[in-house]
């Protein structure tokens, strides 16, 4: 039988009922008295930071002179104004490049604190933004929330403020933890994220926009970058050829454009060497949310009396004409007085620096670049590449060829295999076989690059004679089977689906102390640049004609045709080859993302 309640017990247990209630519906939130905190954060669109290096509201411009100036301080200027260079989110564009992370709310007394916080060695790498009166404002060192916050939760944004460069600096992760403090009593709720990492685009992608130069006023001759004496001509047959490609592989007119540098500079005309394109993205509810990413080249000047130092200037276009709304400029380099002296600057041009699309074992492809124990580019630059840890590099040897870039001999192309891709590779021993076949034809006495403006225009004899003298079409060749050997077993590709291209080579004086390196005597065909996986726009040869019909030429479209790729011819002897580049030295190409 139970006992009766005592008038003390009675009150006792009626005081703790009211006690019980008042803390449901108190306002002032003292429910959080007799309910555990359990912070939450939450990652509604997963955890992958866009490094936001674009300028969405277009609020970064060149000062006047900045195009001229030899002065390293310029170009760090120009880096250093990006989106995430402040504390503000710069419209709706801008927010879109942040990552959203939520507080739930917690049942909090008003005496409770919040604090959301990063590790200080990731703190110069991210940013925390909190949306209060409808607006992300940084949330700052402190990172305070409020008990009202914490009751109704946190909409928190993060961003990130650079690639990853050195994993040993920096991994890419950003680990948020929110702190909640209550009765003495702290608990802590963690979120991983990381930064996205940097992929390059591969030559399979749709170009979306071609770029090339256009002349300038003046000298136009550079000093801080290794550039041929003799001045680009004829750009008007290449523009138009150009032109002309990229409207039959369906690029719309505005699609190429033409820059055209200073007084100064000018005839520093190789667009694909001063800047590798990439991408970042993210998976959001409504789609893929990316961002480009420009590496601009390493390329390094320092004056011989050390007083002065500047980027290539040429660089700066990528500031002034391509940075903007989801597009943004790396530049990462090694100042002269700390490079190791096998860095060469040659090799530090982008055109060294290519990549082979997604195929078994590697689903973002693979880096593409040309090094040796004698030349090789700048490791920083290299090593930010490797740090993105996505797509493992292939390394050539190309220290042989005078410029040294991987794109002067290799190329991916369309192809009916299994991947749906192979390599067109320069082949010096078809080019002298196809110069056999003229001779053999009755054309022996003919000159080739007879419709240019060589100053050396050989006849066939003569080339063959000079070939079976000096070798240098098959010392070529015998380097070119060492890349391909890299290439074979590092792709899987079986030696019948390399696409080969006629290409004759010569050695030229390197410099003192210097073996000599080769050059490529007619077009380098590889050397084009992929409008679409179907349409590639190769360098007019001007090899041997027998019956009219130019032998290089025919064997090229022949070749690529058996992959269901067509050739646009682009006529570059003057503008591009002449000075050691062909057309994709002289272009570049933001791709499609895909």
């Amino acid at each position: 039988m139970k006992r009766p309640l005592t008038r003390r017990t009675s009150v006792a247990g009626m005081s703790a009922c009211a006690a019980v209630v008042a803390t449901l519906i108190s306002p002032t939130g003292a429910q959080a008295s007799a309910v555990p905190v359990r912070p939450e954060l939450r990652t509604p669109e997963g955890t992958t930071v866009l490094p936001n290096l674009d300028d969405d509201a277009w609020r970064c411009s060149l000062r006047p002179g900045d195009l001229d100036r030899l002065d390293v301080a310029v170009d760090e200027r120009l880096a250093a104004c990006n989106d995430a260079a402040d504390e503000v989110v710069n419209g709706a564009a801008d927010a879109r490049d942040l990552t959203p992370l939520r507080v739930t709310p917690i049942a909090v007394s008003g005496h409770a604190g919040g604090r959301v916080s990063l590790p200080a060695a990731q703190s110069p790498y991210a940013r925390i933004f909190v949306m209060r009166d409808g607006k992300y404002v940084a949330l700052g060192a402190g990172g305070r929330l409020s008990p009202e916050e914490l009751r109704h939760g946190v909409q928190l944004a993060v961003e990130g403020r650079d690639i990853v460069r050195d994993r040993k600096r920096w991994d890419g992760r950003i680990e948020v933890t929110l702190s909640v403090t209550q009765h003495g009593i702290t608990r802590h709720a963690r979120a991983g994220l990381h930064v996205a990492p940097v992929l390059l685009q591969h030559d399979l992608q749709r170009a979306q926009h071609v770029f090339a130069a256009a002349p300038g006023p003046g000298e136009g001759q550079p000093v801080e970058v290794p550039a041929a004496t003799r001045p680009p001509g004829q750009w008007r047959e290449f523009a138009d050829s150009l032109r002309k490609a990229a409207r039959e592989s369906g690029l719309p007119e505005s699609g190429v454009r033409f820059q055209p540098g200073t007084a100064q500079w000018w005839r520093d005309v190789w667009r694909q060497d001063i800047a590798e394109p990439g991408y970042v993205t993210r998976t959001t509810p409504h789609g893929r949310q990316t961002l480009r990413i420009l590496l601009r080249s390493p390329n390094y000047w320092t004056s011989a009396d050390g007083r002065t130092a500047s980027l290539r200037r040429a660089g700066r276009l990528l500031y002034r004409d391509l940075r903007g709304p989801d597009v943004g400029v790396v530049q990462q380099y090694t100042p002269t007085s700390r490079r190791e002296k096998n860095v060469d600057e040659l090799l530090n041009f982008t055109g060294n620096f290519e990549s082979l699309p997604p195929y078994a074992g590697h689903p973002q492809g693979r880096v593409l670049y040309g090094s040796s124990a004698d030349r090789r580019p700048d490791p920083s630059f290299v090593g930010m590449l490797n740090a993105q840890g996505q797509q493992p590099a292939v390394v050539l040897d190309t220290s042989w060829l005078l410029v040294g870039h991987v794109d002067e001999t290799v190329h991916v192309v369309r192809a009916d295999n299994a991947r749906g891709w192979t390599l067109a590779v320069s082949d010096p021993r078809k080019a002298v076989a196809l110069l056999k076949q003229a001779r053999r034809a009755g054309e022996g006495g003919q000159h080739l690059f007879a419709d240019t403006v060589a100053e050396a225009k050989p006849t066939v004899d003569e080339l063959l004679r000079y070939e079976q003298h000096a070798g240098d079409n098959e010392d070529a060749a015998r380097h070119i089977d060492g890349q391909l050997a890299v290439l074979l077993r590092e792709t899987g590709l079986k030696p019948q689906e390399i696409v080969r291209l006629p290409v004759l080579y010569y050695r030229i004086e390197s410099g003192e102390g210097q073996p000599r390196r080769h050059m490529a005597l007619s077009p380098a065909l590889a050397n084009g640049l992929s409008l679409t996986a179907r349409d590639f726009a190769a360098p007019t040869p001007h090899g041997p004609r027998v019956a009219g019909r130019d032998l290089f030429r025919t064997e090229t479209e022949r070749a690529l045709a058996a992959g269901g790729v067509r050739v646009h011819w682009v006529e570059n002897f003057s503008w591009a080859h002449l000075g050691g580049g062909e057309v994709h030295c002289a272009t570049n190409a933001l791709r499609e993302i895909t």
